[in-house]
């Protein structure tokens, strides 16, 4: 062999070391970043009340309390916390026949889904309407087949599932 090409035993040889080097190299590289990360988290709060459990408590604890009428006080949060005006909730405004019929029954009764009759379908209403209107109010209040119990509407008052019934009837008659 000429002096100009190494042999084989030598590079690998070689390779090896510089395998080596650079794993040594990585290992310290990710403990310095690590120490450095630690380091900094480790020193972010320059007050040492701040980690008072006093101080931690301020800091994650609830930033109001509801205080209800007629139900027993509630302590307060923290010491300085400004008073919350008690806010008395307005009576919700009855819906109509037709806004309840968009806003719920629609869903099912414009497009038929489940075998739900179609909103001026005079042939699907026909038998349901010789029931009368109460016995299809009570099977809505009620629920039957695919038809949850209020079609779904839980915070409808019966006052409102009998508009929409009215309202569904008027148009399909």
């Amino acid at each position: 062999m000429s002096a100009a090409q190494p042999n084989a035993s030598s590079n690998a040889f070689s390779l090896a070391i510089w395998i080596a080097v650079g794993t040594v190299a990585l290992v310290i590289g990710i403990i310095m970043l690590t120490r450095l990360a630690v380091s900094s988290y480790g020193s972010r709060s320059l007050d040492p009340a701040a980690m008072t459990p006093e101080a931690l408590a301020a800091r994650i604890g609830p930033v109001a309390k509801l205080q209800l009428e007629g139900a027993a006080a509630v302590a307060p949060a923290a010491a300085a916390a400004p008073k919350v005006a008690a806010v008395a909730a307005a009576p919700a405004k009855a819906k109509d026949g037709k806004s309840v019929y968009d806003t719920v029954c629609m869903a099912c009764h414009m497009t038929g889904a489940a075998n739900a009759p179609k909103l001026g379908d005079k042939a699907a209403w026909a038998p349901r309407i010789k029931t009368g209107n109460d016995a299809l109010v009570a099977s809505v209040l009620k629920g039957k087949g695919a038809m949850p119990p209020k079609g779904g509407g839980t915070a409808l008052s019966d006052a409102e599932i009998k508009a929409a019934v009215e309202y569904m009837v008027a148009q399909s008659k």
